[in-house]
């Protein structure tokens, strides 16, 4: 079984920064790609930023040079850091594998806004 649990959301001005952090447990984690996804009020969930096991990132073209995602495979978990935040960053943030697992965590909110 899968877990994900997310942290670091909260509530931030325009052009400040957060760091979110999310422990996964399985053994799986080191052999598949990891990804950061959110999801805003009225819209699809979507994928932000995710990276390979090999180190290769790729991120959403809204958030590409402000977010950048990490892994600590000793530790499980995987980072993204957000800087530069935005009013439409405002979503709750999940992470999960990509392809992704069925189980997802609480996700983490995070709210841009003055």
């Amino acid at each position: 079984q899968v877990q994900f649990v997310e942290s670091g959301g909260g509530l931030v001005q325009p052009g400040g920064s957060l760091r979110l952090s999310c422990a996964a447990s399985g053994r799986l984690f080191t052999i598949v790609d990891m990804g950061w996804y959110r999801q805003a009020p009225g819209k699809q969930r979507e994928l932000v930023a995710v990276m390979t096991p090999g180190g290769i990132t790729n991120y959403a073209d809204s958030v590409k040079g402000r977010f950048t995602i990490s892994r600590v495979y000793a530790k499980n978990t995987v980072d993204l850091q957000m800087n530069s935040l935005k009013p439409e960053d405002t979503a709750v943030y999940y992470c999960n594998a990509r392809p992704t697992y069925d189980s997802w965590g609480q996700g983490t909110q995070v709210t841009v806004s003055s």
